[in-house]
């Protein structure tokens, strides 16, 4: 059986595995990155990218339907599924060629397509496409596999009519109804975006739980506001699902009208993701595993333990975001190739601060630590301020004045710790308020900065102020409209 020796050997071929063989570069040029899938990234295939361009479209259809608070009617549109789906399809597989472009300029010798197991800590056995088989001797090897749909065992009753979010961005065209499990990330944005586009959804959660978020009061905004435009229960209870010959049938508590039947075209299973770990054999390996059968690992080396394996990206079950698997395969390629020359130059690689963003109309946003972890680690010693977008000036005048921003800081030292939003423009606000985070500003130093009139940001000065008065840090700025304006 063929041998190949290397200094670094990267599974997976995805965001955080690109980023990892790029940091590796800089130390090393014998480097192998091991794929058993489709080059391309979850990202540009199956994740961020399609979905917006759904997102995109459903938002043309919906604004158009807006117009009468300002005295403007336009005509129902008419929505052509396929054209739809093809826009996305085309645009979809763009995004997927410039990334397979990228990885074609790999020198040949440096990749294999095929799947890895451990052997030991230093030894893979790849099965390649083609059915051979090689040994791979690695002096370091980085775990970059990845994550795949989790798919909650009750919901396979569906039959060939359930999906996973992948399978919707091939789509022909757009079906009548969809019933959706899983109120997070996946399932809100797809959930709003395909009732936008006349599509009967219902949407179902267990936990209680919506997207991204942990503060209770944000929760209630945006249950209420999503309830506007489609079905949604975060506690639904569900009693049976049922593949009939055209559709599926589940049978559920409705929020008003009790148990009821209702047939949907298919089933969507937007229930998390899991860490791809099962063909990986990691027990042939002297590392630790959690519970989960993730690997121990320090988060701002990427190292597991003391040993020559490292790992990155959703994977790790960290925090599944393409910028932070950036991050990941970025400190964990380098670290695995500068520890070649020195075993003790492993280094700690910045970590940002926490930032997620849910696509949403209104957006969800959740800066820095949220409440929950707050809650947990910081007991009395924080504050809560808030704006309510309903009487915010410039949200108003766009008639986007829907949803709640709350903002944490730390008593005694006025810390900003954080953030979560349900509003107008969050993806914008979430960064502002991401990068003073990341520079420690206290409330007060934050409330000095420039807010121009009349912009939403007012609406965050407007929640820091709140804030600033509860932490009692200093004096309270004014918050009348003489000072900032009508409608701040």
């Amino acid at each position: 059986m063929p041998t190949r020796e290397v200094d670094v050997a990267i599974i997976g071929a995805g965001t955080a595995g690109l980023s990892a063989y790029n940091a590796a570069k800089k130390y090393t040029d014998n480097i192998l990155i091991i794929e058993a899938g489709k080059y391309g990234t979850t990202c540009a295939r199956v994740g961020c990218m399609p979905s917006k361009l759904l997102i995109a479209a459903a938002d043309y259809a919906h604004h158009g339907q807006q117009g009468d608070v300002f005295g403007i009617t336009y005509s129902p549109p008419q929505i052509n599924g396929a054209a739809v789906m093809q826009r996305i399809r085309k645009e979809r597989d763009r995004f997927v060629s410039s990334v397979i472009e990228s990885v074609e300029e790999f020198p040949v010798e440096s990749k294999v397509d095929g799947r890895a197991k451990f052997l030991s800590d230093n030894e893979l056995e790849v099965v390649k496409v083609d059915g051979t088989t090689e040994i791979i001797q690695a002096k370091r090897i980085i775990i970059a596999t990845g994550s795949s749909p989790s798919i909650p065992e009750f919901l396979n009753a569906a039959g060939s009519r359930l999906l996973i979010s992948d399978d919707i961005f091939e789509w022909k065209d757009l079906p009548a109804s969809i019933a959706i499990f899983g109120p997070g990330v996946i399932g809100l944005e797809l959930g709003q975006a395909l009732s936008r586009l006349g599509i009967k959804v219902a949407v179902f959660g267990k936990s209680g739980e919506l997207a991204a978020i942990s503060d209770p009061a944000i929760s209630h905004c945006a249950d209420i506001e999503f309830n506007r435009e489609f079905y949604l229960d975060l506690n639904a209870e569900t009693a049976n699902v049922r593949e009939e010959k055209d559709g599926v049938v589940i049978e559920y508590r409705h929020r008003e009208n009790g148990m009821i039947e209702e047939k949907f075209d298919y089933v969507l299973a937007a229930t998390g993701r899991r860490p791809n770990i099962e063909f990986l054999a990691l027990e042939n390996t002297d590392l630790v595993l959690d519970a989960k059968g993730i690997p121990y690992y320090n988060r701002y080396t990427g190292q597991c333990g003391n040993s020559s394996i490292y790992i990155a990206g959703d994977v790790s079950n960290d925090v599944p975001l393409l910028h932070e698997a950036v991050d990941e395969g970025r400190i964990a390629g380098g670290n695995a190739a500068r520890s070649l020359r020195d075993v003790d130059d492993v280094r700690a690689g910045v970590r940002r601060t926490p930032l997620s963003v849910v696509f949403t109309d209104p957006q969800i946003a959740s800066v820095g630590q949220n409440l929950g972890s707050i809650r947990k680690n910081c007991n009395d010693c924080y504050a809560i301020g808030e704006v309510n977008f309903e009487d915010q000036g410039r949200a108003r005048v766009m008639n986007k004045n829907r949803g709640l921003l709350r903002v944490y800081g730390e008593q005694g030292t006025g810390l900003l710790l954080g953030a979560e939003m349900f509003g107008p423009a969050a993806e914008h606000i979430a960064h502002q308020l991401a990068w003073v985070i990341q520079l420690r500003l206290t409330v007060q130093q934050v409330l000095e900065l420039p807010f121009y009139h009349p912009v939403l940001e007012e609406g965050v000065r407007t929640a820091l102020r709140d804030l600033n008065r509860k932490l009692r840090t200093g004096v309270s700025s004014d918050n009348s409209c003489l000072a900032s304006g009508p409608g701040a």
